[in-house]
């Protein structure tokens, strides 16, 4: 039986919808480092840089077995400014 969120329309979903509003709200917060990182695929990313948002919602597309509320949790917790 396919999971969740192996579906190809996962955005359209609410859980998909709580995912993204979740990340937006992060990267709107300056507590949280949330640059876009590097990315080989600049077919996608012609600047070769994947937006937070997108890095995270492919990985838990790509692992339907993460539970997101977790998953978004240990992300706070690592991306979390200092100081």
């Amino acid at each position: 039986m396919p999971t969740l969120n192996r579906k190809q329309h996962f955005m359209d979903t609410e859980k998909g919808a709580w995912i993204e509003s979740e990340l937006t709200e992060m990267v709107a917060n300056d507590l949280y480092n949330t640059q876009a990182s590097y990315s080989a695929n600049s077919s996608d990313y012609p600047n070769n840089l994947i937006p937070f948002v997108h890095k995270h919602m492919n990985y838990l597309r790509a692992h339907p077995a993460a539970d997101p509320r977790q998953y978004i949790s240990n992300l706070r917790l690592m991306t979390r400014r200092r100081g």
